[in-house]
């Protein structure tokens, strides 16, 4: 037995068997030059501590033969087409809003003008996070009007609610006015972190470079990686200079070198961009303040329009970073973005309610075209139907 095992143990395994190289799948080779062309060269980032990069570009596209360039925000699809205007294109991006499908068909399913009507008004605003205050005073003003028999049906109660939301909105749809006399119009950009600041910023640019202002952007988000890009990306597509360092260099040195070009330039409009922050974060809060002071050495009455970006799908949580924002750095102006989304909407009421800050434009969607001039009451029309039948 013992000579057996051995001999088992001591067994050699069978040699692998070797694939001939007539049966193996031939793999694709390239070339160094295929390569290169499959892999181009990332150019390095500009150094932190160098001497600022201003990227003057051109409006045209050398492609085209010089011919003018199409704008559109990096990585939107080509087939992807502008809203239509006026408040057509409002109802067509805000149809699908919370609010729109919490209110829309609420007044066809109960005609009935009665206490439960307006307990399901109540709950649908609270739903689509138009706030506790701002829904409790909106019940409460068409409770008393309804026993006062102000309404003689449903139909006359939906038309008092949407007075009241306008009403609401009137005192903040306030459009963005660019002073002539600031040279440059120093506009800074502030929000938390992915609300949509950059891409708004190239907006932006694209609608005063129609108006025929000349401007000037700086890349203020030096903590993002490939935010300079993005926004060297903008400026190219637009045909704006971008004042830009390295990553992780120091925001306020960018903005104060971007506002020290735009002088010097003539420049009538500068656009900062700064890095997204948590409203909690103390520290970061306490930077843009630093930007605010650093600009004002340059130019007393800079940054003219502190503009922050809320991202339309926060809800209630838009009113705590509203407020940490404002105390940090003094907003003085509103762009609410994703409103064709998700965003239930309702959280525009509520901050008119209760900053009274000027809501200067609304992201409806992808293109440039979609950054309208917020309109209260293409706004409203498009949230709740005119009447019972729509």
């Amino acid at each position: 037995m013992v000579p057996t095992m051995v001999s088992f143990f001591r067994r050699k395994k069978p040699a692998a068997a070797v694939v001939p190289a007539a049966d193996a799948v031939p793999g694709p080779r390239y070339d160094i030059d295929a390569l290169a062309a499959a892999f181009p060269a990332v150019p390095a980032p500009a150094p932190a501590t160098g001497i600022p990069v201003v990227a003057d570009v051109p409006a045209t596209d050398p492609r085209d033969g010089g011919a003018s360039a199409t704008v559109a925000p990096p990585g939107t699809p080509a087939g992807d087409a502008a809203a239509d205007a006026g408040p057509a294109g409002w109802r067509e991006r805000l149809r699908g809003s919370g609010f729109a499908r919490s209110l829309g068909g609420l007044f066809s399913r109960h005609p009935k003008l009665d206490d439960d009507l307006l307990d399901e008004i109540e709950t649908a605003l609270l739903t689509a996070d138009v706030g506790v205050a701002a829904t409790t005073q909106l019940v409460d003003d068409l409770r008393k009007r309804m026993r006062a028999r102000e309404f003689a049906d449903a139909s006359a109660l939906l038309a008092g609610l949407r007075a009241q939301l306008v009403a609401l909105l009137a005192p903040v749809a306030i459009p963005l006015r660019v002073d002539a006399a600031a040279r440059p119009f120093v506009l800074l950009t502030v929000g938390v972190n992915g609300v949509g600041k950059t891409t708004t910023i190239g907006k932006l640019a694209r609608r005063f470079k129609d108006q025929g202002h000349s401007l000037m952007l700086a890349a203020g988000d030096t903590f993002r990686a490939a935010a300079v890009a993005q926004l060297q990306a903008w400026g190219e597509r637009n045909g704006v200079p971008v004042v830009a360092q390295g990553q992780n260099a120091d925001a306020a040195s960018v903005a104060f070198d971007a506002l020290q070009a735009a002088q010097a330039r003539g420049i009538e409009i500068l656009i900062a961009d700064t890095a997204g922050r948590l409203h909690t974060q103390q520290g970061l809060m306490a930077e843009l303040g630093k930007i605010r002071r650093v600009l004002g050495k340059l130019d007393p009455a800079a940054p003219h329009e502190v503009l922050m970006v809320i991202d339309g799908t926060t809800g209630q949580n838009a009113l705590s970073q509203l407020r940490q924002f404002h105390a940090a750095v003094g907003v003085t102006g509103l762009v609410v973005t994703k409103l064709d989304g998700t965003a239930k909407g309702g959280v525009v009421f509520a901050l008119a309610r209760e900053f009274g800050i000027p809501i200067r434009y609304a992201g409806i969607g992808e293109r440039p075209e979609d950054l309208r001039v917020f309109d209260a009451g293409a706004f409203v029309d498009a949230l709740l139907p005119s009447s019972l039948g729509d």
